[in-house]
């Protein structure tokens, strides 16, 4: 289902419609704004100029996080490798320990 709403980013109204619902909407909208707003506050640089290094700025923390996601993954991976790999030494572990005290 297509959501329609508006807002208003940088002093300009935006009619959006997406399938995500309009509270999120209002929040991503909310979010840009705040970032065009940072940059230009207090400077003389055009919306478009502004608009333009909020998109940068937001495109960096985008990808940041993506490399940071990647590298939690990552170890996550190898702390499950290296879990399966001491429960396997903790089976054999046990199987030695039930061997020997069979024998005496």
């Amino acid at each position: 289902m297509k959501n329609k709403i508006t807002v208003s980013i940088a002093g300009q109204t935006y009619h959006l419609v997406a399938s995500e619902d309009a509270e999120y909407m209002e929040k991503v909208a909310a979010h840009v704004d705040g970032k065009i707003q940072e940059l230009l506050e207090g400077t003389r640089l055009s919306l478009v100029d502004g608009a333009v290094l909020g998109a940068l700025n937001i495109a960096d923390a985008y990808f940041k996080e993506v490399e940071a996601s990647e590298n939690l993954r990552r170890q996550l991976k190898e702390l499950l490798e290296e879990s399966a790999k001491l429960k396997s030494e903790l089976s054999e572990a046990k199987r030695e320990i039930f061997k020997l005290q069979n024998r005496k």
